[in-house]
């Protein structure tokens, strides 16, 4: 149920949605451009605000344009980046200069891809093409609204706790636009299920997407496989079952539930706000609430910021891991994604 405060704000609501509305009717019109490429450009985003799992949607993704033999690069808007402009990730990248979820894809890749952000992704793109010819396809991450690009493949997340067909827009939900947005998706991901969610839930759910979603769209289902802890600070590994969970991130409830059931328990819980941007007296503060045998855990994309140059006198000392994340797909979900992917990349018969 929507909180009461809510109806106070839905003529915000109205007003907001409406406006949306003009602009996505004007670039479906055609009388506002959008840019189409000759590599096939696929866009990952949502429709709600705040995570969803787009950055290990995009990594899946990723991966398996590798597997493929193809040569992608990504292209974020380096959300929470201190700095403006085009900027291809290298060595010498922190979050304050590229964003923590393009960092993290920097890690999590290296050399193998061209990871870059720009604001306009029209100009991100012609940079990336122009820079680096050999590239086969450009994924998009979080560019769901975006519409001066035209992806060939434009790819919809939306949580199963959280799905967009049960919200409403800014300010009184947390939609960024309409419902109907869904209508321009290729294909919708349920993410962060259940891994035993089953094929009647699964269905039911696909029955609501479809009421937003066009006709024969698939409805694919994902959920998270965590890692052993990785260690960032001082330690090799975990000292006991006690940690201090420590997280910058919209949605931490997954993490939570996944640890416990891990056998971990959670003695304290350092919640920030999404994309907080940590000072060496947050960490401090954690670093005081520390008893012996504890150890401090957080997630991959904090652990990127947590590394920045200012933070890591205060985080070497500490016995710090972050839990990795993979995306699975439920039942044949990934073998459906392929198929939409696979023929981005075939020749296109002359007529």
């Amino acid at each position: 149920m929507p909180h009461p405060l809510a109806f106070l704000l839905l003529p915000f609501t109205w007003l907001y949605a409406a406006v949306l509305g003009v602009r996505n009717w004007l670039y479906a019109s055609g009388l506002k451009a959008s840019t189409a490429y000759a590599v096939p450009v696929v866009s990952v985003g949502n429709l709600r605000a705040g995570g969803t799992g787009k950055t290990p949607h995009v990594a899946w993704l990723i991966a398996r344009l590798l597997q493929n033999g193809e040569k992608p690069a990504i292209l974020s808007r380096g959300y929470g980046r201190r700095t403006r402009g085009y900027r291809r990730a290298d060595i010498t990248a922190t979050a304050a200069t590229i964003g923590d979820e393009p960092l993290q894809h920097y890690q999590d890749f290296g050399a193998r891809v061209p990871v870059a952000v720009c604001e306009d992704r029209r100009t991100g793109i012609a940079t990336l093409l122009q820079t680096q010819p050999e590239l086969t396809a450009v994924v998009l991450d979080d560019a769901y609204q975006h519409r001066r690009v035209r992806p060939a493949l434009n790819i919809l997340l939306t949580e199963q706790q959280r799905p967009f067909y049960q919200d409403f827009v800014l300010p009184a939900g947390r939609l960024r636009e309409s419902r109907g947005g869904a209508a321009r998706a290729d294909a919708v991901i349920v993410t962060k299920c259940a891994p035993d969610l089953s094929a009647a839930a699964q269905a039911a759910i696909t029955a609501r997407v479809r009421r937003y979603a066009r006709p024969r769209v698939p409805v694919l289902f994902s959920t998270y496989d965590y890692g052993a802890p990785v260690a960032v600070g001082a330690g090799a590994e975990p000292a006991g079952p006690e940690i201090l969970l420590l997280t910058g991130i919209a949605q931490p409830g997954p993490l939570r539930e996944y640890l416990a059931a891990a056998g971990y328990r959670i003695v304290r819980h350092a919640a920030f706000a999404d994309h907080h941007t940590f000072t060496p007296a947050d960490i401090m503060g954690v670093a005081g609430q520390l008893e012996a045998g504890q150890s401090v855990f957080t997630t991959q994309k904090d652990a990127a910021r947590l590394l920045e140059p200012a933070l890591r006198p205060v985080v070497a000392g500490l016995p710090l891991f972050y839990i990795p994340i993979d995306v699975r797909f439920l039942a044949d979900g990934a073998a459906r994604l392929q198929s939409l992917l696979t023929p981005l990349f075939q020749p296109q018969a002359v007529v």
